[in-house]
């Protein structure tokens, strides 16, 4: 009875093992890990770059509105700036946001595989 309970969990850990050899193949960057450090700076930049937006933006509606001779709330400028850098972010740091997108799935892959892997060991596998 000992085998059939075996069997169903040597395919969950061959199920496994594939993520880890299409994550190492399947993405454009070589066998290179991702790190920690790499992902919190690409992650960091990132942010960095949309809250400078933010402000640019709510920069240029105060000013705007100075020019008019409008008064705008401090508020009110930030809320429209949010609103407007949301969408406007996707187009212009496209390429930052797919840099830290596939960062995040190469980490989560490394993690994934890097646990089956220990849990093979426990198993007693060798791998």
């Amino acid at each position: 009875m000992s085998e059939p309970s075996e069997k169903p969990k040597n395919p969950k850990s061959d199920d496994q093992a594939e993520p880890r050899g299409a994550a190492g193949s399947g993405g454009p960057q070589p066998a290179e890990r991702v790190t920690k450090g790499r992902l919190a700076r690409d992650v960091a930049l990132y942010s960095f770059a949309r809250l400078l937006l933010v402000v640019v933006i709510g920069a240029i509606i105060l000013g705007v509105a100075a020019l008019v001779g409008v008064t705008v709330p401090l508020l009110v400028a930030a809320i429209f700036a949010v609103l407007i850098a949301l969408p406007l972010s996707l187009l212009l740091f496209a390429k930052l946001r797919r840099r830290v997108n596939e960062g995040i799935a190469a980490f989560d892959a490394q993690r994934r595989a890097d646990q089956a892997d220990l849990r093979a060991k426990l198993r007693g596998e060798d791998r």
